[in-house]
């Protein structure tokens, strides 16, 4: 299954396995992306919504992970 947003390639080995890490990250390259916000609110809240495992699928299913 091919990303959401498989355009915006994330390296997550750059950083550490801290959740809010991950998630900054994910922002960041979403903002740089230059996506509405509106959509990147909506990621967030769906990769908070859960626990940490499910913060690295929904990463997974909307960027592509390196």
């Amino acid at each position: 299954m091919q990303p959401k947003y498989s355009h915006i390639t994330i390296t997550l080995t750059e950083h550490d396995a801290n959740a809010f890490s991950i998630l900054g990250a994910c922002t960041n390259a979403a903002r740089r992306a230059r996506l509405p916000q509106e959509e990147i609110d909506t990621f967030y809240l769906e990769a908070i919504s859960g626990d940490y495992n499910h913060l690295i699928q929904t990463c997974m299913r909307w960027f592509n992970i390196d």
